[in-house]
C-alpha cells in the first residue's frame, strides 16, 4: 500500500520494509561485535519498540536477557511534553550492561526519563538503541548508540509506531501526506 488512511489523516509510504530490515540487520551486527561479552539486559520500551525488539533480538547472536518497559508522551501527532511511567523495570541491573531499545528518540523527552530512572539502579552502563532518529527535533544532551535511520522531523506511524493506538500493525513506515 502506498497510502493509508488512519482515522481523518492520510500517510504515504517513507521508509519500505525492505529498507527497515536491512537497517535493523546492521544495527544487530554491530551490537554482536561491541556487547559480544558482556550479556547485555535489552529493554524495549512500549508500545512503539515491541516490532523493532521482536526483529533486533532475532538477528541478535550473543548471550542476552530482554525485559520491557511502557512509557508515554505523545497523543495524536503531538508530543504532550507529560512523561507518564505505566509499567517499571524488575529486574536487578546493578552492575549490567543495559540496551535500552527505541522506537524513536524526537525530542529526547522519553529516553531522558527513562535514563534517570535506570541510572538510580546502578547499571555498569546504559546504551541506547533507536531504529528512528529526529535530530532536527533532539534537545538533550545524551548519546544514541545505535541508530538505524535518521529521519527528518515529520510525524510517522507504522512498523510500531502509531496514530491515535492506530498503525502500529504496518510493515513499512509512513510520513503523514500533507
Amino acid at each position: 500500500m502506498n497510502k493509508v488512511t488512519l482515522k481523518d489523516k492520510t500517510f504515504r509510504i517513507n521508509i519500505p520494509a525492505s529498507e527497515i530490515n536491512k537497517a535493523v540487520g546492521e544495527v544487530a551486527h554491530r551490537i554482536n561485535t561491541e556487547l559480544k561479552n558482556k550479556k547485555p539486559l535489552f529493554l524495549s520500551v512500549l508500545n512503539g519498540s515491541f516490532m523493532f525488539a521482536s526483529d533486533l533480538l532475532k538477528k541478535v547472536t550473543i548471550d542476552c536477557e530482554i525485559s520491557f518497559v511502557k512509557v508515554s508522551s505523545y497523543s495524536g501527532t503531538h508530543s504532550t511534553g507529560t512523561i507518564k511511567q505505566l509499567i517499571g523495570i524488575d529486574e536487578d541491573i546493578k552492575g549490567r550492561t543495559v540496551v535500552i531499545i527505541e522506537d524513536i528518540v524526537d525530542t529526547g523527552l522519553t529516553m531522558e526519563k527513562v535514563l534517570q530512572q535506570l541510572e538510580i539502579l546502578e547499571p555498569a552502563e546504559i546504551k541506547i538503541c533507536t531504529l528512528l532518529y529526529k535530530p532536527e527535533a533532539f534537545r538533550k544532551k545524551f548519546d544514541l548508540d545505535y541508530v538505524a535511520i535518521v529521519v527528518p522531523n515529520d510525524f510517522l506511524v507504522g512498523y510500531g509506531l502509531d496514530y491515535d493506538g492506530l498503525g502500529r500493525n504496518l510493515p513499512d513506515i509512513y510520513v503523514l501526506d500533507k
